[in-house]
């Protein structure tokens, strides 16, 4: 019998990371495999390890360090860390995309400035402003659920943010007015769509549930689904769940791809759990 580590990161509070390492833990135990749900922090990274290690993991968290540590021992990591390095910064992320030249809001990657100067004087920001206009959005390198995404809509918002993340990497983006509160979720597993929902909010410009968004099923169109695909593939993803927003005439467009993204929510929304289809393609992938 194989055996599996389902991680997630142990110093989140909220019961979602828990639930989330739950559901794939299931999955693998109905496949046959022996399961252990770890906290990140059980696994000890001694570098002259010898303890037992499982056949396979799956890491529910973006620690990558572990995710590396585990593959240096030769254990398979789904995804891979070097995956969920890339998806995790959204600047490094976005040159992967847009060097595959898929669709997606037009995207600017802030230069780094170290947190104790400031390139106010520059005219570098004015030249964003001409650039992009507002109302834009403003994203920090790292952040889940729709945090640390910011809609600015006049320079003195503009001016504090950017000063406010100095020495942390960032973009400017255009904002797509026509997908104002909505977008669509598509979860990916090795180069599949296993299922995919559609989030609105009419209280707020993001659609996450986690912001208080709600959704409902959805037939992809043929465009939909090869950009999902396409996104995926771009960043290398195995598991995926890929974001699109409605550009004019509701054309799809790559907001961003999530290399672990939660499946709870699209459980409750479609009736799919998308981890079994998760360990139905690790069991095959280790064949």
């Amino acid at each position: 019998m194989k055996t599996c580590w389902v991680i997630y990161n142990g110093s989140l509070v909220s019961d979602k990371f828990a639930d989330q390492a739950q559901l794939v833990a299931e999955a693998a135990e109905r496949a046959g495999v022996q399961t252990y749900i770890m906290k990140n922090y059980e696994i000890l990274m001694d570098l002259k390890n010898d303890a037992a290690l499982p056949d396979f993991a799956v890491l529910l968290d973006k620690d990558i360090l572990l995710g590396y540590f585990l593959k240096s021992h030769g254990i398979p990591v789904y995804n891979d860390p070097a995956i969920i390095d890339l998806c995790d910064n959204k600047a490094t992320q976005y040159i992967r995309l847009a060097a595959r030249g898929l669709p997606m809001p037009r995207t600017i990657v802030a230069p780094k400035v170290y947190p104790n100067f400031s390139i106010l004087e520059s005219g570098y920001f004015e030249r964003i402003i001409e650039e992009l206009k507002f109302p834009m959005i403003i994203k920090e390198g790292h952040g889940s659920f729709g945090m640390k995404v910011y809609l600015i809509e006049d320079e003195a918002a503009f001016y504090e943010k950017v000063e406010s993340l100095r020495g942390v990497d960032f973009v400017f983006q255009e904002f797509i007015a026509s997908s104002r509160g909505r977008d669509i979720r598509v979860n990916i597993v090795g180069g599949e769509i296993v299922a995919s929902m559609y989030r609105h909010s009419e209280t707020d410009f993001r659609a996450n549930i986690t912001n208080g968004g709600k959704a409902s099923p959805i037939d992809l169109t043929e465009t939909q689904k090869r950009l999902a695909l396409d996104a995926a593939d771009a960043v290398g993803a195995v598991f995926a769940g890929v974001d699109l927003l409605f550009g004019t005439d509701e054309e799809p467009l790559v907001c961003e791809v999530n290399a672990a993204a939660h499946i709870r929510n699209i459980l409750n929304v479609t009736g799919i759990n998308v981890a079994d289809a998760m360990i139905a393609y690790i069991l095959e992938d280790l064949r």
